[in-house]
């Protein structure tokens, strides 16, 4: 399959999740994983559509991923806190929680440059 064809993979499981429906996007993220196991944008996509599923260890194991990918990706940190949280897992979260945070872009105040 080429790189065309996964990305076509991942722009219908992202049109999937658009339209409400994280089950159907699971399938065409997975196979576009498969192809590109390092696309961080593949494994956000897919850890998203695991998320709204309630498959907390799945959509772990996506941002777990993202983070290892991107470790000052604030979005991945807040997600991978998110799954740690929903499967009571609190303790894990509050670094990634508090790594998101100052990872977060800050406005620039009055007064600075």
């Amino acid at each position: 399959m080429s790189e065309s064809d996964t990305y076509e993979l991942f722009q219908r499981g992202r049109a999937h999740l658009r339209n409400g429906r994280p089950a159907q996007a699971t399938v065409s993220l997975e196979q576009a994983k498969r192809r590109e196991p390092a696309s961080r944008s593949i494994r956000e996509a897919l850890g998203i559509a695991y998320f709204r599923l309630g498959r907390w260890e799945e959509a772990e194991a996506e941002f777990q991923a993202l983070v290892d990918l991107s470790p000052d990706d604030e979005f991945a940190h807040r997600a991978l806190g998110r799954a740690l949280a929903r499967q009571g897992r609190s303790a894990e979260a509050a670094p990634h929680f508090k790594l998101a945070r100052s990872l977060r872009p800050r406005k620039p105040a009055d007064g600075d440059v």
